[in-house]
């Protein structure tokens, strides 16, 4: 049996380790190690628990200082792995709150009349567009038809297409 003292991460308590990966005594030690990524002893304990299982399906490792490095390297990037789990969740609970909080069934009167209102400007705004220009790009943004479609029906080159298309954008985007 060999014993080893790792000094670099402050331990206090020797670890022993046999060549035949006899790891339960150390099971503490590891928490311990765990712990401190973690603050929570139930976290500590799964990410051993997951250390142990990812030991049994790697290769044998013949020296003890290459084992004892090999399993605090597994504890680390389990400890990075359950952070950015943490905060994928935190956002997710914060989307779901907020999709929650979304109600569509209840539209205000006030939101239908501004969403009139914007489509009557934008429909005067349109129509002062020459018809062609108007013609592609209502068939383009409003019913998602290709421009390369666009520009085929009409016999003008895809670029053209883009143009108008800019075109019409722009002079909405003066009156909106």
């Amino acid at each position: 049996m060999l014993v080893l003292k790792h000094a670099k991460y402050k331990y206090s308590r020797l670890v022993r380790y046999t060549m035949d990966s006899d790891l339960h005594r150390n099971l503490s030690v590891l928490t311990r190690f765990a712990r401190k990524f973690t603050n929570c002893g139930h976290h500590a304990e799964d990410m051993v628990q997951d250390v142990f299982f990812r030991l049994s399906s790697a290769p044998p490792i013949s020296s003890p200082k290459d084992q004892l490095n090999y399993l605090l390297q597994i504890i680390r990037n389990l400890a990075l792995d359950h952070y950015r789990k943490q905060a994928l969740m935190s956002k997710r609970i914060i989307i779901d709150e907020e999709y929650e909080n979304l109600s569509t069934n209840e539209i205000s009167p006030e939101v239908i009349c501004e969403n009139r209102q914007t489509l009557e400007r934008l429909s005067a705004v349109l129509s002062e567009l020459p018809d062609r220009t108007r013609y592609v790009f209502e068939r383009h943004r409003i019913y998602g038809v290709p421009q390369k479609e666009i520009a085929k029906e009409l016999g003008v080159s895809p670029t053209l297409v883009n143009f108008m298309i800019r075109d019409a954008l722009v002079h909405c985007s003066k009156f909106l």
